[in-house]
């Protein structure tokens, strides 16, 4: 099975890395070439010669415009019964659209979104929420096992975006609920580093408390998912609860939190940078009796 891969940003990198390594990866298409020529494989000059090499293409791009010109790209250049698989996180319409497309060019398509984090990327344990038929889940499962660990049919096409949108908004409680929580116990004056410790082995833990407070006692915030990224996608997220006549306010405080730190100069970092606006919260609190 050839296997091309589109998009090598900080997930996807190390996701084409896994299937190289598997002895799977055909070759990479980037827009900076300089990231495809690091991993030290064939490097595609465009996008439909990728396509016309290769039996499986699996993409991991920013956004939904960057999806649909892909695939359009892809299309007219796809071998007869291709597999195009997107890990992309991108809205259920986009992974629905562009399977039509692809229908139309005889090729098959899975909506693949994962999570776990670039940790999860690096170690091939990525979980991956699928959507689209049980025939073609099954054809892409070889490559999906290389770079995932956990990796479920949620249904038809759009079902994987539609779950990876729930973990978003699951994300965005989370990582509040932490920064709050951290920027409390260092107005307490407790050890952090003793905090992450004691309270990772609690009730009150996640991945996001494991993985991400140790950057916020660091006060040091280098990208894993970037404020911009989580940002998107929560609008998705807004997009997709506005049809069941839902504001959800999990989304709403985030995404007004992501503003700040968006106007601040610092949608680039990990969304752990929300600490940021959490610990001066206590700034002007009356010290604890002792002090």
């Amino acid at each position: 099975m050839k296997v091309g891969f589109v998009g090598l940003g900080a997930m996807g990198q190390h996701m084409a890395r896994n299937l190289l390594e598997a002895d799977l990866l055909a070759g990479v298409w980037n827009r900076s070439p300089g990231k495809a020529a690091a991993l030290r494989c064939r490097t595609f000059d465009s996008v439909p010669e990728l396509a016309g090499a290769c039996e499986v293409v699996v993409i991991c791009v920013s956004a939904d415009p960057d999806v649909l010109e892909v695939i359009d790209a892809l299309a007219p250049a796809l071998r007869p019964g291709a597999l195009v698989i997107d890990c992309s996180t991108v809205s259920a319409d986009t992974a629905r659209l562009a399977a039509a497309r692809l229908t139309e060019a005889g090729a098959d398509f899975l909506d693949c979104p994962v999570s776990g984090g670039v940790e999860g990327a690096r170690s091939g344990t990525l979980a991956i929420m699928c959507g689209g038929a049980p025939a073609v889940f099954e054809r892409a499962r070889p490559v999906l096992e290389r770079i995932g660990k956990t990796i479920v049919l949620m249904g038809p096409t759009g079902s994987g975006q539609a779950t990876k949108a729930t973990n978003q908004i699951l994300c965005a409680g989370v990582i509040e609920a932490v920064a709050e929580a951290l920027a409390f116990a260092q107005a307490e004056g407790l050890p952090l580093d003793r905090v992450i410790d004691i309270l990772g082995k609690g009730a009150g833990s996640s991945w996001y408390f494991v993985h991400r407070a140790p950057y916020m006692a660091r006060g040091d915030f280098p990208a894993g998912f970037r404020v911009a990224l989580h940002d998107k996608d929560l609008r998705i997220c807004r997009e997709m609860a506005a049809r069941h006549g839902a504001m959800l306010p999990v989304i709403e405080s985030t995404l007004a939190d992501f503003a700040r730190l968006l106007a601040a100069g610092h949608g680039d970092e990990d969304i752990s940078a929300v600490f940021r606006l959490k610990s001066p919260l206590f700034a002007a609190a009356e010290p604890a009796p002792g002090d």
